[in-house]
């Protein structure tokens, strides 16, 4: 169960419309669905005086990270286009830490990586998170299998107690059985698993 107050955060991982929408560029199969889980636990979280802080995706026309440019996904989150932007269901309420802006990967809220080289790089969140005092971080979001898991892991990671809201969550699933996978990834890493309770 999450107890919410002023030393928790939930981060919303990339609830825009390339992911959440069905005509998205990279829809995640019931990406919309969870937004009403989504838009609770932000209620929660401001009614305990929890942070909200929201990331997104925020590509370049061309980048390495696309299939078209040599990477692996189809073009989405293109700065400034309707893909990038947040669904308009969604309650948009805090700060906003943006990824990939150079064209890197940008899976986790908290670092981009290189997708030549690999070499990572720190997101503003991170700072962002310590000069508030956050000890415990909630994510939801999408997806599940990528950037949902690599936010979470990189919290634990970096010392953050951390949950995942299994009811705001959906996954790609690129190979069937991803979005149980990452689950359990991180079951293993320490990220305890709760639900958004209406």
């Amino acid at each position: 169960m999450v107890r919410w107050d002023e030393r928790t955060a939930l981060l919303v991982v990339d609830v825009q419309n390339d992911f959440a929408d069905p005509g998205g560029g990279l829809s995640v199969d019931g990406g919309d669905a969870i937004i009403p889980a989504v838009n609770a636990a932000i209620a929660a979280a401001e009614a305990a005086g929890a942070c909200v802080v929201y990331t997104q995706d925020w590509h370049p026309p061309e980048t390495p990270h696309f299939a078209k440019d040599g990477g692996v996904w189809p073009v989405h989150c293109v700065r400034d286009t309707w893909g990038a932007e947040f669904h308009p269901d969604l309650r948009v309420v805090g700060d906003v830490v943006r990824k990939g802006t150079g064209g890197e990967d940008g899976y986790s809220g908290f670092t981009v990586r290189d997708p030549a080289g690999g070499n990572p790089a720190d997101t503003l969140l991170d700072s962002l998170l310590r000069d508030r005092g956050v000890e415990t971080v909630v994510v939801a979001g999408l997806a599940t299998d990528y950037c949902v898991r690599d936010t979470a892991l990189d919290a634990v990671g970096r010392g953050f107690a951390a949950f995942v809201l299994i009811d705001a969550v959906r996954a790609v699933d690129l190979h069937p059985g991803d979005g149980a996978r990452a689950l359990e990834a991180m079951r293993r890493a320490g990220v305890r698993s709760a639900r958004i309770v209406p």
